[in-house]
């Protein structure tokens, strides 16, 4: 077999990692989408400001850190901080990973946690130059992870978020258990495609690939907007300012998506509107507040082709902090849990943004909502949340 992983290579400058399969270094924001067990599955992966140091073989290799966040069902399901390293020959090394995988909000376990040096040796996740047949373990750590990646396909054309890709791979990737699995590559973007027993992931829009020159188009901003006005309008019970709303909206959605928009995010804001007027229709108080914020997080999504990484998690960021206060008054304890712990993860990625003091404040509530929800004090942990929103609301704009 054609093993092209034997040998790991020199890294005289690992943190550049810009191989055009796997550019973690210039990837600094990416979404993926699809189903996972018949449930909406979405990956937020972000390209985090620090960098690790892995001890291996006496010696040591610094590692860019690109952190993993999926949801299923609009609920956190994983969280992976995975660890890249680029060769001098322009290979791709994966030096391990920080696994916790949530259950009803908590950590449930950390399985699937490696590292070079502790576990395992370092494991090339992408060939400097991939050739049909080439074979390489991704992770190589037998017993614990283990995967292993053919080659199948170089060169293939592949749908992107805004037209054909070319240059893609296939790998057909083995697992522990003997299944088996392809993985698409496409260039500017990384892992594309993975699909294996009805489950898909794919890529939904990566900047800078997919990003575009000029300002936030007025109709995302009215998606916003008109999302923060439900919200109030449906806390308050005026249903009549809520449709007004909800249709301005949907006019707004009408006219931006007579232009080209990534097809998935097209679907996840037409579910995500639907969503919203079947809350409105019902006057469901909690199921309209939690369906604006999903066409608030979705019209973000969009908006990351236009404006920097930070900024659009930032904005996430208070999206989670607003809908904390709406699964405690549901009674969602679970959805509370998860909820803390996704503002927690998205704050490691916009937090280098702020000056000490702003984000000194940010990490006092984080704290303080840490220690609410730990103790059972669900609605003073609600208006921990009220409290952090009105200090966000007090920075300087993102």
């Amino acid at each position: 077999r054609d093993r092209v992983d034997l040998t790991a290579p020199p890294f005289s400058n690992p943190t550049k990692v810009t191989n055009p399969l796997l550019p973690i270094s210039n990837l600094p924001s990416a979404i993926l989408s699809g189903t996972v067990d018949g449930k909406d599955f979405k990956t937020e992966t972000t390209l985090l400001p620090d960098t690790r140091i892995i001890k291996w073989r006496g010696g040591q290799i610094e590692a860019v850190v690109s952190q993993y966040l999926a949801y299923l069902d609009g609920r956190i399901e994983e969280v992976a901080l995975d660890h890249y390293a680029q060769a001098d020959d322009g290979s791709v090394w994966y030096l391990g990973e920080d696994v916790f995988n949530y259950k009803d909000g908590l950590i449930a376990d950390t399985e699937g946690t490696w590292f070079a040096g502790r576990e395992g040796p370092p494991a090339m996740i992408m060939p400097a130059h991939p050739k049909v047949g080439n074979v390489y373990r991704s992770e190589n750590v037998p017993g614990l992870v283990f995967e292993e990646v053919r080659i199948k396909t170089v060169d293939k054309t592949v749908d992107g978020p805004h037209g054909p890709i070319r240059g893609a791979i296939v790998g057909s990737e083995l697992h522990q258990d003997g299944t088996r699995e392809d993985k698409v590559f496409a260039p500017g973007y990384g892992e594309f495609y993975t699909a294996s027993g009805g489950d898909v992931e794919a890529m939904t829009l990566a900047v800078p690939a997919d990003s575009l020159q000029g300002p936030v188009p007025p109709e995302l901003k009215a998606l916003s907007a008109g999302a923060d006005h439900v919200f109030d309008e449906a806390g308050s019970g005026d249903w009549k300012a809520a449709s007004a709303s909800l249709g301005a909206m949907t006019a707004a959605w009408e006219r931006f998506r007579a232009g080209e928009v990534p097809p998935r995010l097209d679907d996840r804001m037409m579910r995500a509107l639907e969503r919203l007027a079947r809350a409105v229709d019902g006057r469901d108080s909690t199921k309209a507040r939690l369906a604006a914020i999903g066409v608030g997080q979705s019209s973000l999504d969009l908006q990351l082709r236009h404006r920097p990484p930070s900024r659009i998690d930032r904005e996430r960021f208070e999206l989670w902090a607003r809908q904390l206060p709406v699964d405690v008054s549901a009674g969602e304890v679970a959805g509370v849990r998860g909820d803390l712990a996704t503002l927690e993860w998205i704050r490691d990625r916009f937090a280098n943004t702020l000056d000490q003091v702003d984000r000194t404040r940010i990490d006092t509530h984080l704290s303080e909502l840490r220690t609410k929800v730990t103790d059972g004090d669900l609605r003073g942990a609600a208006a921990e949340a009220v409290r952090l929103g009105d200090t966000l609301a007090g920075l300087p704009p993102a």
